[in-house]
Formats: structure tokens, C-alpha cells, sequence
């Protein structure tokens, strides 16, 4: 099914975007990279786990190892920037440590525990093994190209609880090998978002209903390390 989805998504992104050699000269004109973690301590972050609520005597979830930011898993919560981006490229490597696992990269987060008492209203991008590239709506919405074949029936969408929420990405295969290190990038110009992982364009979507907001990194479950997570200002925008 996913390679007529991605026919059928080249094609639309065609006369929905720029010519892709003008998004290429509009993100690389753009330079002052700011670097998200400093490999030395969670300065310019902030954590939100729910479970510390209750009790303090639990293990904090986000920790440095090696230079190396690593979520643990448990408890569950999100590591949250302190200050909100709009029209940035955000690049960052990561894998899994010992067992495929479930995270995720939350762009354009606001309200915390909007869903679930869990996680703060934003779009999420997945990561989950074999499934990076997945968008997940947390209280935001956005569009792409086939909807109904890539969300589900059109009456069953929703931002919240119950409701269809996921939407599929374009590829198979995209993902290393369990132990490697994946290369991610996320895209957010303006109200739309675009996703690679390790060179492929996996996901394309726009009429997002936020454009703005933090970005936030999951405890969800598995044990995953993140490394030169690095947001690019994109300060010239092709029409």
C-alpha cells in the first residue's frame, strides 16, 4: 500500500510545495545553528513527568551518559525545551539501546498534559522502531495528502482520546539496523512539517493548526540516546 501512498504523495507535494531544489537552496541559505543539548548538563530544558508528582523517590527518566542524552523510559513524561521555535530544521541522531523500543520528538508543544494527563498538546513525530516518521496528533491537527488511506475512515479523526490520531508515514525501510544510529530531521516552516529519517523523506504534512511552540523528547516506555540535537533557523522562506 505504501508505494502507491508515495506515489500518489509525490505527485501532490509537487503542487503543494516548492520545486525540491528550492526547498534545498531555502534550508541550506540558512545558517546559526543553535545547539539544543550541550552534552554536559539539561540547561534550556525542563522535565514533566507525572509520576514525580506522587513520589520523589523514583528514578529521574532523562540523564547524560557519555555526552550522550538518554532517555531511560520510566517514569513517563517529556523532556521539554524551555523557550518556544517557529520556522526551524531540527536534526538529531538516535537508536535504541538493547530492545527496539517507542519514542518520539513532540514539535510545536504547549499545554502540557493535554492528553491523557500525559502529553502536552504539540505534533507528535515518531520514532518507534520500524515505525519512524509517524505523525501522531496530541490535541493538534494537520493534513496530508490521502488522508483516509493513510489515518482510516474520515468520521473516526480526532485530537483526542478514543479517536484516530495516527498517521502513517510514506516508507519502509528507512530505519538502520537496531543498535545503529539513525539521522532525523524535522522540518516546520510555517504551518506545514516534513520528515527525514536517515535521507528519506518520509512524511509531508501542512494546514497544521499550531506553527509554533517547544519541542519536547519522550519517555515512553524504552531506553533510547539522542546526540547533537541541533536546531537551524529558517529565516528565508521560498514561495
Amino acid at each position: 500500500m505504501k508505494n502507491s501512498i508515495l506515489l500518489f504523495f509525490l505527485l501532490a507535494i509537487t503542487q503543494c510545495t516548492p520545486k525540491k531544489e528550492n526547498q534545498k537552496q531555502s534550508a541550506d541559505s540558512n545558517s546559526g545553528a543553535i545547539a539544543l543539548f550541550n552534552g554536559k548538563d539539561l540547561t534550556g530544558w525542563h522535565a514533566d513527568v507525572p509520576a514525580l508528582d506522587e513520589t520523589d523517590t523514583l528514578p529521574f527518566p532523562f540523564i547524560i551518559r557519555d555526552s550522550v542524552l538518554v532517555s531511560l523510559g520510566e517514569p513517563r513524561g517529556h523532556l521539554i525545551t524551555d523557550s518556544v521555535f517557529s520556522n526551524y530544521r531540527l536534526t538529531y541522531q538516535y537508536r535504541f539501546v538493547g530492545e527496539p523500543g517507542n519514542c518520539g520528538v513532540l514539535v510545536h508543544a504547549s499545554t502540557p498534559r493535554a492528553l491523557y494527563d500525559m502529553f502536552p498538546k504539540s505534533m507528535e513525530v515518531q520514532m518507534m522502531h520500524e515505525n519512524a516518521g509517524d505523525f501522531w496528533c496530541i490535541v493538534e491537527d494537520i493534513t496530508v495528502p490521502d488522508m483516509e488511506e493513510r489515518r482510516g475512515p474520515k468520521e473516526e479523526w480526532g485530537i483526542t482520546e478514543g479517536m484516530k490520531r495516527r498517521i502513517l508515514n510514506l516508507t519502509d525501510g528507512s530505519e538502520k539496523p537496531l543498535g545503529e544510529w539513525n539521522d532525523m530531521m524535522v522540518e516546520c516552516v510555517g504551518d506545514s512539517v516534513k520528515v527525514w529519517v536517515n535521507g528519506d523523506l518520509v512524511n509531508f504534512g501542512y494546514s497544521c493548526t499550531a506553527s509554533k511552540g517547544q519541542i519536547a523528547l519522550q519517555a515512553e516506555g524504552s531506553e533510547v540516546e539522542f546526540y547533537n540535537l541541533q536546531l537551524t533557523p529558517i529565516t528565508t522562506l521560498t514561495k
